[in-house]
């Protein structure tokens, strides 16, 4: 029964890692991979002598660690809230709503934000315009754009993300309330002392895998999401491979640059991880 996830991980995981030495090479398809001229690190300097580049590295590291800084908490709080109903017809009507969202594709979330904010026709433009007589450009400011593009993030992904601090809230000892609640411990008390540090394990867990995509961003986000206006905080480096790789053919460049996210990822991760045993809750 292992064996097809085993197939999926060599072949769809392992094997493309051979392409990384297109990032050495100057590819072209006549000659293919291991064909093309070896040209060492001329790629990676090409990259980090440019300031359109570093731009895009620097809004990459941006708009992650908004997502993880402002984001990450959101599933944590959304978990503790529903484990706390007790009604299970509106704490099951509650899970389906919002992790609905996360089964839409980015299309989808992305013609509605467009929907909501647009500024001819967007509906909190229509009311700002009825009582000021103006609207904003909420997808042409950078600093609104930022705040959407974290939203809308939050919005798709908390409801889903939650299950799996659901998971860990089911597992910790009913009688550890009980007891907190003899003591003389109130909610407030109880979820400090006894729901956070039951779910400190998953924590700090989902924080390590988090730290790994900090070089990460979705492209089907930004891409739905962006326009030339805002490019100076939207451009990150899946759009840059997306424009750079596919559309122009410069495949060597766009590699280098993915390979560099990678091990910046991994040196991440490994860093994050060093920390966590620290307090004994490395994963490994």
């Amino acid at each position: 029964m292992f064996v097809p996830v085993i197939a999926f991980y060599v072949i769809f995981k392992y094997a493309p890692m051979a392409g990384v030495i297109v990032a050495f090479k100057s590819y072209n398809f006549a000659d293919g991979i291991f064909g093309s001229p070896w040209v060492g690190l001329k790629h990676f300097r090409l990259l980090f002598s440019n300031p359109n580049s570093l731009l895009i590295i620097r809004n990459t590291l941006i708009l992650s660690l908004l997502n993880i800084i402002v984001g990450f908490p959101f599933p944590i709080i959304l978990a503790i809230m529903l484990n706390e109903v007790r009604k299970l017809w509106f704490k099951k009507t509650v899970q389906t709503l919002i992790f609905l969202p996360h089964f839409l594709s980015w299309v989808i979330v992305g013609g509605i934000v467009v929907t909501i904010f647009s500024q001819e026709s967007g509906v909190i433009n229509h009311w700002i315009r009825q009582w000021t007589g103006n609207t904003f450009p909420f997808l042409y400011n950078e600093t609104s754009w930022l705040v959407i593009f974290v939203g809308s993030g939050i919005w798709k992904e908390a409801g889903f993300s939650a299950i799996v601090y659901l998971a860990a809230l089911s597992s910790i000892d009913t009688s550890l309330y009980e007891a907190a609640s003899i003591d003389g411990a109130g909610k407030w008390k109880q979820l400090w002392h006894v729901t956070l540090p039951g779910i400190a394990p998953t924590i700090v867990l989902m924080l390590i895998l988090s730290m790994g995509k900090v070089m990460e961003v979705g492209f089907d986000q930004v891409y739905t999401l962006q326009n030339s206006v805002v490019s100076g905080v939207a451009e990150v480096i899946s759009t840059y491979i997306y424009t750079i790789g596919l559309q122009k053919g410069q495949f060597s460049l766009t590699s280098a640059m993915g390979l560099f996210e990678s091990v910046v990822g991994f040196i991440l991760v490994v860093s994050a991880n060093a920390v966590a045993r620290k307090f004994n809750r490395g994963i490994w």
